[in-house]
């Protein structure tokens, strides 16, 4: 346990039996929870749909690819807005950390559905990172594309007027985000299309803590005692930093530096 963390309040000991008592109701609570977010997906699904009307075009490992190659034949597809500046060396380690816990495409593949990440980064550096971080989902780059900038996946002022999480610049800066000294900033999130022959729909968009569902680690780390260790989390006393200062690259973590991506700070977002 480190340093910081060796007075933090640790759950009661009990019996089997006064623990099984609280487990529960727990369990109660649990079983309401996944009834109300089946509801929701439900609600989701209802959701209507905006056809997409631009011709977007990405660069992939075989040339120039359209919005509609993307989907590779199947009905739906499902986008990872990878944060990865066209100035970085590397991409994000909190969407390096969402890419890893994607899992094997097949099982989205049976259920007509494909997935890919798209980040404004030039091709080649999307493709060294991909082959140092090992992962074998499809990749394009946006960079010569409106595509980053029409989804909210890359807020500049002078490209689009900024939006982020559905809320406008004034809005953004009402909640102390700071905007005013940021010329290009990337933002993650995942986007959902659905075709209808060559008709493209966008049906679903989620920014921020929308994508928590998506990261394996956390609903892992969320089952446990010490949960995520982070500084927002209750009780308190649990966390070795602000925000996500722990987290690495997963080629990372046997060494000791103060992450460059922009989670590692606190944000308002």
């Amino acid at each position: 346990m480190k340093k910081n963390q060796k007075h933090l309040q640790l759950p009661n000991v009990v019996s089997r039996d006064e623990w099984l008592v609280d487990r529960k109701e727990l369990l109660a609570k649990e079983k309401e929870f996944t009834r109300a977010r089946d509801a929701l997906n439900a609600e989701r699904r209802r959701l209507p749909m905006v056809e997409i009307n631009k011709d977007y075009v990405f660069d992939g490992p075989h040339g120039k690819t359209s919005l509609l190659d993307l989907f590779e034949g199947r009905p739906q597809l499902i986008v990872k807005h990878f944060m990865f500046d066209p100035d970085w060396e590397a991409g994000c380690p909190a969407c390096s950390l969402a890419t890893d816990n994607i899992g094997h495409l097949a099982h989205l593949h049976a259920r007509n559905t494909s997935l890919v990440l798209i980040s404004r980064a030039p091709l080649p550096k999307l493709q060294l990172y991909k082959e140092r971080m090992g992962w074998n989902i499809p990749w394009y780059s946006s960079f010569d594309s409106d595509f980053n900038y029409d989804f909210h996946a890359t807020l500049d002022e002078s490209v689009a007027p900024i939006e982020y999480n559905y809320l406008t610049k004034d809005e953004l800066v009402k909640k102390d985000v700071p905007l005013d000294s940021v010329q290009s900033m990337e933002v993650p999130g995942f986007s959902t299309f659905l075709r209808d022959g060559k008709r493209i729909f966008h049906t679903y968009t989620t920014y921020a803590r929308g994508t928590d569902l998506l990261i394996g680690t956390f609903n892992y780390l969320d089952l446990t005692a010490l949960g995520r260790q982070e500084d927002w989390e209750l009780p308190p006393g649990r966390s070795d930093g602000n925000g996500k200062t722990w987290l690495r690259r997963h080629d990372e973590y046997e060494h000791s530096f103060e992450s460059s991506c922009c989670h590692s700070k606190k944000s308002n977002l």
